[in-house]
């Protein structure tokens, strides 16, 4: 199939199923003309790829779990992948605990400037 039909199949745009190729995701073989073509195996690749990314993580790791997956997205104990899964929960939990921190401040900024207000601006 060709990349405009596999990006209907996948519902993912053309130049997404481009970028995927250029970071190793995807491997479509050409044909003399230099099209792209692609089997059903790489449309099951493409849905890996987009649950992967819905989970967080960047191509680099799926780069590295992508041939380490089954049909169901499942991912086998391939060499270094549960590091590079583990590596990716770390840096989500940070991330995560500088949103809440971030998140605290927000909060305690309105709460403050929500105090100051007097009785003659709050009811507008």
């Amino acid at each position: 199939m060709l990349i405009g039909e596999l990006a209907e199949r996948t519902g993912t745009s053309e130049r997404l199923l481009r970028y995927y190729e250029r970071a190793g995701l995807l491997r479509p073989d050409r044909l003399p003309n230099g099209y792209r073509t692609y089997t059903e195996s790489d449309a099951t690749a493409v849905r890996r790829i987009r649950a992967l990314l819905a989970a967080g993580l960047p191509t680099r790791v799926i780069r590295q779990v992508l041939p380490c997956t089954t049909d169901t997205a499942a991912v086998h104990p391939c060499p270094g992948v549960l590091d590079a899964l583990h590596d990716q929960l770390r840096a989500l939990d940070q991330q995560a605990g500088e949103l809440a921190a971030a998140r605290r401040v927000l909060r305690e900024t309105i709460d403050e400037a929500t105090a100051r207000l007097t009785p003659a601006n709050t009811n507008g």
